[in-house]
């Protein structure tokens, strides 16, 4: 199981949020390709990264910040927030991430996940944001009737690269990650899911990671309070 470490951008710097709130936002860094490169020489495999500012804009934000971190690493970095156009989707692979997150657009124009995957196959993930079952969207502030085991069967034909599952009621609060519903939609689907919220202690991915069906999990505010040690992490996973 990968452990993606998270950089959340918000007004140019690395923050994390408690439950989606933008007004809850704590500021952990003020350089993020710091911060990337803190996580890459602790010898993490891959970066995660939000534009939240994005999210709500529906357009690149902080399209610096991002391109600061992929220029200072060398590991591969997944981007959402923002993206719902095949020119953007372009424009970052471009300039060398690895992978597009797409999330509002998976709900509102699936066809556009459809095309981009076939387009640039290994390269578009989807992200799944739900409160109690069901999909948000738009940074989470709008919240739909749709089901996320729906969604994500949807796209079972699509060749999308992986699936990104957040908990929203859980993200940030470090009152663990949602393990069953996880669990429960990686076996609905055969696209690897990635576990997002909540994440908050070494037993929380080993216990993602002993389902035996979740591909990764993301964890932020964790990494930043100490409450994970990412080199310790990464050993014991790999160890398992």
């Amino acid at each position: 199981m990968i452990l993606y470490p998270a950089i959340d951008l918000k007004d140019g710097q690395a923050v994390r949020l408690l439950r989606g709130e933008m007004d809850q936002a704590t500021v952990f860094n003020d350089d993020p390709a710091a911060q990337a490169m803190a996580f890459v020489e602790a010898g993490c495999e891959w970066l995660h990264l939000v534009d939240l500012n994005g999210a709500f804009a529906g357009e690149p934000v902080n399209a610096a910040p991002v391109e600061a971190i992929l220029k200072a690493t060398d590991v591969p970095a997944q981007l959402g927030g923002g993206i719902r156009d095949m020119a953007t989707i372009e424009a970052w692979l471009d300039k060398g991430l690895a992978r597009v997150i797409l999330g509002t657009v998976a709900v509102e124009n699936p066809d556009l996940v459809r095309e981009a995957a076939r387009t640039f196959p290994g390269h578009v993930a989807v992200g799944i944001d739900a409160r109690n079952g069901r999909v948000a969207t738009k940074g989470w502030a709008e919240e739909t009737d749709v089901m996320v085991t729906d969604l994500a069967k949807s796209f079972e034909d699509a060749g999308v690269a992986a699936i990104i599952y957040t908990d929203i009621n859980r993200d940030g609060a470090m009152q663990g990650p949602n393990i069953n519903a996880t669990a429960d939609l990686a076996r609905a689907v055969q696209i690897p899911v990635i576990a997002s919220g909540g994440v908050s202690s070494l037993a929380d991915l080993i216990a993602l990671r002993d389902t035996g069906v979740i591909s990764g999990a993301i964890s932020g505010r964790a990494l930043y309070d100490g409450a994970i040690d990412l080199a310790e992490a990464l050993t014991a996973l790999s160890e398992g």
